[in-house]
């Protein structure tokens, strides 16, 4: 289980093919690993992924098949946002996030607006419907708040300090990004479908 509160950015070095996957190196020395062991769970850009080992600042995870079907990010060298499993005494900066994503959205607008950035993604049809003004939704790892939502199309503010410390500051329209709707919607639309059944 993950908060949304990305701690570092790090960078995908190497990418070794595996039988149906990948297992990629990645360097994070803004990252305190000093805690961290092979089976330990790290968010890669959202996605929940398994170091298997460590060396220093560096370790490795393997993405199988499914996962890199279904996220994007992890199958090329390059930055990617950080944040360690919580533990059961961390704060919840930010909302309940499981690191499984549930589909990919495409950046629509990534625009300076006064110090703050506008967010406009395009979310799959089939998640648009969890998605609520004020509500939380994780965004290549990062929780954040939905300011509007028309159809599958949301907005999101950015502050400048969230800009600052994550992958963020790379959108553009075009790019695709990961997305987790909010735990807590997911388990409303299973208890009301479970009525109907």
């Amino acid at each position: 289980m993950f908060s949304g509160i990305v701690t570092a950015v790090g960078r995908i070095t190497h990418l070794h093919p595996l039988e149906k996957g990948l297992r990629l190196t990645v360097e994070a020395p803004g990252l305190d690993l000093s805690d961290v062991a092979p089976g330990d769970s790290i968010a890669h850009g959202g996605v929940c992924l398994t170091v298997i080992n460590k060396s220093g600042s560096t370790y490795q995870v393997d993405v199988s098949r499914e996962t890199l079907n279904c996220t994007v990010g992890l199958d090329a060298p390059g930055e990617v946002n950080l944040e360690k499993a919580l533990r059961l005494a961390d704060r919840l900066g930010g909302h309940l996030v499981t690191g499984h994503v549930d589909g990919v959205g495409e950046t629509l607008k990534f625009e300076k607006i006064g110090e703050s950035h506008e967010l406009v993604i395009r979310a799959p049809k089939p998640l648009a419907k969890y998605i609520a003004r004020k509500g939380s939704i994780t965004v290549d790892g990062v929780s954040l708040t939905v300011n509007r939502i028309d159809k599958t199309d949301f907005s999101i503010n950015l502050i400048p300090h969230t800009v600052a410390v994550t992958t963020l500051k790379h959108l553009k329209a075009g790019r695709q990004v990961n997305l987790e709707i909010d735990l807590v919607a997911r388990y409303i639309e299973r208890m009301l479908a479970a009525e109907n059944e």
